[in-house]
């Protein structure tokens, strides 16, 4: 078992690169089951939810894996497909549950272990078999085992109860071999859903409307292999912008998308951070004083769940009063526990949380509970006084590559090392 140990008080200069983005990357790679032939992907980022994800598809009858030791591109070659996704990987990556949508579409029959993954919230998988059944599909469960079936998947109209990113990801892929038009309804906007949708379109599918709420899907007969390169993470360039301004540093987030991150960049601007786009990513700084600011995160284009945690980690240290409602996922305040370990004022009811910025945070022993959770305790660290170390870090090594490597490269004294406790 590693930990990562901080030694805290050093802005972060230099220039930071953006990996493929983890949440574009798993639908799509699971999307290589729909396909008639080898695709070759870029710019997949070296995750552990990436090595389970090709380890599925290997199980399911696709070899995939990175094309060299180092690299960042992936090969996977459908062959003779199987439809059972055992519980042994299933449990380890809540995202498992896409494979539900294609399996059904190419054989008819597919048989998934219920999901796992972090413990932030009951996403339950209800919505993503509504859909599917209105498709024409049937589902049993037996011994923690979703088993789908259909005869032929046949377009119609859906409405999603609300706006479901896995659940829209599932359809639209199930949907691009139905016969005849699916409309989705009350659609989910992420930018990594207009990702798996531009990646189908490229593989010869007929989907429009993606990064709206309505999504409309003319099912094909088949797809073809190809190429693709993967988005960049826009979590992992927020958790740099954010890493960035905590130190008081001035950084160049190389490949940050910017209309993706609209709605971070407005509450770090509200804060006091000063934010600059240029031809290859954004420039931070920040010079002066945190000001505290109010936030609830919602789905997108609202502020992402997925950056709660860190902007909680800077609002640490902001002047005044911060609020933060976490209206996406009821269970996703396990870092702060954590967070007031290093000094923090945080005071929690319900889903809100309400933050009293202090002077300074004071290095301690903590220790991670979900992919995002870890990130703001690295960013707290980065700025904390003395020595941090955090432990469960597997948890960081399913959702950022290389992380402490590259905040390294800008100057933070950032390692890590074996846990013996």
């Amino acid at each position: 078992m590693e930990k990562l140990v901080i030694e805290g008080g050093m802005p972060l200069r230099g220039n930071i690169p953006v990996s493929g983005s983890k949440n574009a990357a798993l639908p799509i790679l699971f999307a290589a089951i729909l396909l008639d032939g080898p695709v070759l992907y870029h710019n997949v980022p070296r995750l552990r939810d990436i090595a389970t994800t090709n380890a599925m598809l290997r199980t399911l009858g696709c070899p995939a894996d990175f094309t060299d030791a180092s690299g960042n591109s992936v090969t996977v070659a459908p062959g003779a497909l199987r439809n059972e996704a055992p519980y042994d990987l299933v449990r380890t990556m809540r995202a498992s549950v896409l494979v539900l949508g294609p399996l059904l579409a190419r054989l008819g029959e597919a048989r998934v272990a219920l999901p796992g993954g972090c413990a932030i919230g009951a996403r339950p998988v209800e919505q993503h078999l509504k859909a599917l059944e209105k498709l024409g599909a049937v589902f049993t469960l037996d011994s923690g085992y979703i088993i789908g079936r259909c005869a032929k998947l046949r377009g119609t109209d859906i409405s999603f109860d609300f706006p479901t990113v896995g659940g829209t990801e599932n359809l639209i892929m199930a949907a691009v071999l139905a016969e005849g038009e699916t409309i989705l309804r009350n659609a989910a906007r992420e930018p990594e859903i207009g990702d798996l949708a531009a990646f189908l379109n490229s593989c010869g599918a007929k989907i429009s409307g993606q990064g709206s709420d309505v999504i409309h899907i003319q099912g094909v007969t088949s797809l073809r292999g190809g190429a693709y390169r993967i988005m960049p993470d826009r979590i992992e360039a927020g958790t740099f912008l954010l890493a960035a301004a905590i130190t008081g540093g001035e950084c160049s987030i190389e490949g940050c998308p910017v209309e993706e991150l609209t709605a971070l960049m407005a509450k770090m601007g509200e804060m006091g951070v000063s934010l600059e786009p240029h031809d290859t990513g954004v420039n931070v700084r920040r010079s002066g004083i945190l000001r505290g600011v109010d936030m609830s995160t919602r789905p997108y284009p609202g502020f992402p769940t997925d950056l709660q945690a860190q902007i909680m980690a800077l609002m640490t240290l902001a002047e005044g009063t911060s609020t933060v409602e976490e209206r996406i996922f009821e269970n996703r305040f396990m870092h702060v526990p954590e967070l007031s370990r290093l000094g923090a004022d945080i005071k929690l009811s319900g889903s809100r949380a309400v933050i009293r910025g202090v002077k300074h945070l004071t290095g301690a022993p903590v220790m991670a509970s979900d992919i995002r959770a870890s990130a703001s305790l690295v960013i707290a660290g980065l700025a904390a006084r003395g020595k941090t170390q955090i432990r469960r870090i597997y948890h960081l090594d399913r959702g950022y590559e290389r992380l402490e490597k590259k905040l390294a490269q800008a100057g933070a004294r950032i390692f890590r090392a074996e846990d013996n406790r």
